[in-house]
């Protein structure tokens, strides 16, 4: 479900240390101003991308969605700042490249149930919170279906509803309510109970050498950002 393993049997990094890591990394690039430790950030990205055999071309549709908000970025601070600044209209600019490779280490290699699972168990996250949006991502097929049939409806009676109109909107609401209603139920009927403990069928593995590593790679960040600083 969701983006999932791109077709690769290589588990690579567990879920809650990509997690982790990318929290870290992306708070401190926010305080750096480098624009190489920028480069290595986005090139370490692509490179685990490419080890995890994620797919080229959804990489190559989320490079060029980036590109205007990269180029914007970067022609405001080269063009139209005060005080001419090509280091900041770089720094910034490279800085959407690197938040965009730590999200897509996450998303293009772990599926979003693999991620809520290892979420849940390593960093203790409500079970509540995750088995909502478990069955939130999984009526994403039923709420393209239900439109559809909103829409054919609509035709039967010799109307027709556009996406700037309300109505269709209350009718999506009424909808998920009547869901909302029917997810509870099914959760109650199953035993789920919020702050109840419960049997976790698939066990999280995540060895030790794994959150080692996150730590140091934000360490080496820190240093790099705060204490060697490159251009």
């Amino acid at each position: 479900m969701g983006s999932g393993q791109q077709g690769s049997e290589l588990r690579g990094l567990n879920a809650s240390v990509l997690f982790v890591s990318m929290l870290g990394v992306g708070i401190l690039i926010g305080f750096s101003q480098s624009i190489i430790l920028n480069l290595i950030v986005i090139a370490f990205g692509f490179i685990y991308l490419a080890a995890m055999r994620a797919r080229l071309k959804t990489a190559l549709i989320a490079l060029a969605v980036a590109f205007p908000l990269a180029l914007g970025t970067w022609s405001s601070f080269m063009f139209f700042a005060v005080n001419h600044a090509p280091h900041t209209a770089w720094l910034y600019g490279t800085r959407v490249y690197a938040y965009l490779a730590l999200g897509m280490m996450v998303t293009m290699t772990k599926g979003a149930e693999e991620v809520l699972t290892s979420l849940h168990q390593r960093l203790h996250l409500s079970n509540t919170f995750v088995f909502g949006l478990l069955g939130s991502f999984n009526l994403v097929k039923s709420i393209h279906d239900q439109y559809k049939q909103i829409m054919y409806s609509a035709m039967l009676r010799g109307d027709e509803y556009h996406l700037w109109q309300p109505r269709l909107y209350l009718r999506f609401i009424i909808t998920a309510l009547n869901w909302s209603g029917d997810l509870a139920q099914g959760m109650t009927s199953e035993g789920f109970s919020e702050g109840a403990p419960r049997t976790e069928l698939v066990e999280d593995v995540c060895p030790i050498w794994q959150w080692v590593l996150a730590v140091v790679l934000i360490a080496l960040f820190a240093v790099g950002a705060f204490v060697i600083r490159p251009w």
